[in-house]
């Protein structure tokens, strides 16, 4: 009596792709370019428009190469990604150090309480939005590459990450998350609940919490001495 041939089994399907939405990202790089039209002449990198109008063009490109959610992994989308970025992040630093040596050098821009609590802000502000871009573009190989769960290891270890029970284990972080953790380490100087794995995480976020603790230790003692 011969056996039954087993029928072959089917592999499981790879869950199908599932991308964020695209507007929380683009309304942070709407934001930063307000706040750098916003900033006075000697605090910029450049012309009034000019970085603003290269990071909206890098923006309506990503808008129209990958709509609605992002999820289309594409050589030619991530190196406007990575470029919008590194605009993004070249002005914040710019602007800090002109404004660290308006600060030190006591300039028009911090002579008054009120213009060096506004600059201040506006600097500090856009610090936060780049480099929460900055971990968002470069966590896990950009939001497309999570869409499509590659790679498996993270950079940044949210808790969800470290107790799936949280959330589920096909949980992955979204833009307001990386947010999240560029407002906190900009206001404690320190990882709070994201933990940072690999060394360019430990690099961008030490490097951001220098950037906070300067920008806020010379602003306040500049307003004491101002007020004074």
């Amino acid at each position: 009596m011969t056996g039954r041939t087993p029928e072959p089994t089917e592999s499981p399907r790879p869950p199908e792709p599932v991308g964020e939405p695209r507007w929380p990202m683009a309304a942070a790089v709407v934001a930063a370019m307000a706040l750098t039209v916003l900033l006075p002449d000697d605090l910029r990198l450049a012309p009034r428009w000019f970085i603003p109008t290269v990071e909206g063009l890098l923006l309506l490109a990503l808008i129209a190469g990958d709509p609605g959610r992002i999820d289309r992994r594409s050589a030619a989308l991530r190196s406007l990604s990575v470029a919008l970025v590194a605009v993004l992040a070249l002005s914040a630093v710019w602007s800090t150090v002109q404004l660290v040596d308006d600060i030190l050098h006591a300039g028009k821009e911090t002579s008054s309480a009120t213009s060096l609590l506004q600059t201040g802000g506006t600097v500090w502000a856009g610090t936060v939005l780049a480099f929460s871009l900055l971990y968002f573009e470069l966590d896990c190989g950009g939001p497309a590459a999570r869409a499509h769960r590659v790679p498996s290891m993270p950079a940044l270890a949210f808790p969800q990450h470290l107790e799936p029970r949280l959330s589920g284990a096909d949980w992955r972080p979204r833009y307001l998350d990386y947010l999240y953790l560029g407002l906190t380490n900009a206001t404690a100087f320190s990882p709070t609940d994201v933990m940072p794995l690999a060394p360019w995480a430990k690099i961008a976020m030490g490097v951001q919490s220098l950037v906070s603790l300067l920008i806020l230790g010379l602003v306040v003692a500049r307003a004491v001495n101002v007020l004074a």
